[in-house]
């Protein structure tokens, strides 16, 4: 759990360390706009974007009865965010898995790279893929029964 806030909460404590700086130095609005900034990055990075994450275990059943593909992510990932942002409104359709908060998943994502924690994983047919194209991972959307 923690590890999954730690990059946000450091964005957020570096960006408003600088925007103090700005504020002392008399600029009050840039340190304003500073401090937006790194606030919407640090949301980008945390979890909140992403859909419930669920452990491996349940994504595994779940997908099994349903069809729809897992995807195995972790916060701070740009590949991730690159994919949930592709996906727009469908990223609700797949299960998503946190690595960093489920060490089951973590270990199937070893499993499947090598001993790697690469991500995202998304596993369509009890078949990984890893780092898929989202124009893909949209199509297996379709495709599912």
């Amino acid at each position: 759990m923690r590890r999954a806030w730690f990059l946000p909460v450091l964005v957020v404590v570096s960006g408003s360390a600088a925007a103090a700086g700005l504020f002392f130095r008399g600029s009050p609005g840039a340190a304003a706009g500073l401090l937006v900034v790194f606030v919407l990055l640090a949301g980008l990075n945390s979890t909140l974007i992403f859909p419930r994450s669920i452990d491996a275990s349940e994504a595994e059943r779940r997908s099994a009865i349903d069809g729809r593909p897992v995807v195995f992510w972790r916060p701070g990932c740009a590949y991730c965010l690159r994919l949930r942002l592709r996906l727009g409104r469908r990223a609700h359709q797949l299960h998503w898995v946190d690595i960093w908060r489920d060490p089951a998943g973590a270990a199937a994502v070893r499993a499947a790279n090598d001993g790697n924690e690469t991500v995202p994983t998304v596993v369509v047919a009890a078949r990984p893929h890893t780092n898929p194209d989202p124009a893909w991972v949209r199509q297996q959307l379709s495709r599912r029964p």
